[in-house]
């Protein structure tokens, strides 16, 4: 699994900061952490940017790249925000993402064309719901294929997210469950080796205790890797989840295996 670090979010009070001052040192630092911490690639989730989205994504992007190699993800809804990331951007990008919603198929979706870069799609109802089940999710997933191929887009670029499903909804562990079947099911269903990511945050979301979450967190990490998870969106600063990332990689890979290693 690589593993993609969710910590630029415009919800940490330094990076909404640094953004405001357009001070590139907070997110310089930020990034060095988590390359540190042990990320494969970067999410940069700006959130809204309003007025400023074409000037203020382009700062993100460059600051992010002036600290790192490290390929990145643009995390935003705003097509504006969206393609003047795309243009700052000096190294591999992925546009995360769109999903059946008419507007994001209108706006998003041919700036991968455009940009030459590989999309997440988010298996969604046009109205944004999520699907009741794994059935649903992989039909979604066939319609997410023909809309890339309507515009021209190589099927290889797509990406799919099958949305986690918070445990404490009403069916969030049938959901969570599904969701693996779903991973497995999709190269044969789609009739090519297809990627997929999931955001591991997304299973605690709510009130609680931090220490429970995560334990569920990482326990429910070695799932998804077995069912198949190529991309893990995380908190990279979460040490022990981090561990159990790397151990699980460490137990898929084909080398000879090492304790020393763990």
């Amino acid at each position: 699994m690589i593993l993609v670090a969710d910590n630029l979010q415009i919800t940490n009070s330094k990076i909404k900061k640094a953004l405001e001052e357009m001070d590139p040192d907070p997110i310089f630092e930020m990034v060095k952490r988590c390359e540190k911490a042990g990320a494969d690639s970067l999410d940069i989730n700006s959130g809204p940017l309003g007025r400023d989205a074409e000037k203020k994504m382009p700062f993100l992007v460059e600051a992010v790249q002036d600290a790192s190699n490290l390929p990145i993800l643009i995390d935003t809804a705003d097509p504006l925000a969206m393609e003047a990331g795309l243009k700052a951007s000096k190294t591999k990008t992925i546009i995360n993402g769109f999903s059946l919603e008419p507007e994001k198929l209108e706006t998003i979706l041919p700036l991968a064309k455009k940009y030459e870069t590989d999309i997440i799609g988010f298996l969604l109802y046009p109205n944004s719901h999520v699907p009741p089940d794994g059935t649903e999710r992989l039909n979604i997933a066939v319609e997410l294929l023909e809309k890339i191929s309507n515009v021209g887009i190589e099927r290889e670029r797509l990406i799919i997210d099958p949305v986690v499903a918070p445990v404490v909804w009403q069916n969030g562990r049938f959901q969570d469950m599904e969701i693996l079947h779903v991973i497995r099911m999709l190269p044969e269903l789609l009739d090519f080796p297809v990627r997929t990511i999931a955001g591991l945050s997304n299973l605690t979301t709510g009130p609680g205790n931090m220490e429970k979450k995560l334990f569920i967190e990482r326990s429910y990490l070695p799932m998804l890797a077995s069912s198949g998870l190529d991309m893990a969106l995380l908190n990279i600063f979460h040490k022990e989840t981090i561990r159990v990332a790397k151990a699980c990689n460490l137990l898929m890979d084909r080398k000879v295996f090492s304790l020393e290693e763990v």
